[in-house]
């Protein structure tokens, strides 16, 4: 994707995340439901990483369709240094990642764990999508070192 996406996400520091006002490249990632296991790992992964994403000219956003309210619970119960927002808009629709799931054979639809990383400008550089928890942070981190983003 070369074409800069506009979505914004109301964070769980107060501010709102607005991808046509980036202060630095941003990792922006999105996970389906704060306070499970999966999701618990992946923004565990991400804080354990966060010095080294700083260091490389990053900012790190977690986002999932939660409320603040949830999402706040989420970053006190693992002490994140990063905020979390909530897609209380069209943001996931943008970026195609609501689709329909199916368990147990009941259909639904949520967030299909992507990772985004976005330039100051708000242009998609990389995008993975169907993502696996273990070791996807190691696999950001690594992508951008390897191509110099």
């Amino acid at each position: 994707m070369s074409k800069a996406i506009k979505i914004k996400l109301h964070l769980t520091d107060g501010t709102n995340f607005d991808t046509s006002n980036l202060k630095n490249k941003t990792v922006l990632f999105f996970y389906p439901k704060a306070l499970t296991s999966g999701c618990s790992v992946e923004v565990s992964d991400f804080q354990r990483k966060l010095s080294t994403f700083k260091k490389l000219g990053f900012d790190v956003i977690g986002a999932s369709k939660d409320d603040v309210d949830r999402n706040i619970k989420f970053v006190e119960k693992f002490k994140l240094k990063y905020p979390l927002g909530t897609d209380a808009g069209n943001a996931c629709d943008k970026l195609g990642i609501w689709i329909e799931k199916s368990m147990y054979g009941k259909k639904y639809f949520g967030i299909n764990r992507s990772t985004f990383i976005l330039d100051k400008k708000g242009k998609i550089l990389h995008s993975w999508s169907k993502v696996k928890v273990k070791d996807h942070v190691e696999e950001v981190i690594s992508f951008i070192k390897e191509n110099k983003i």
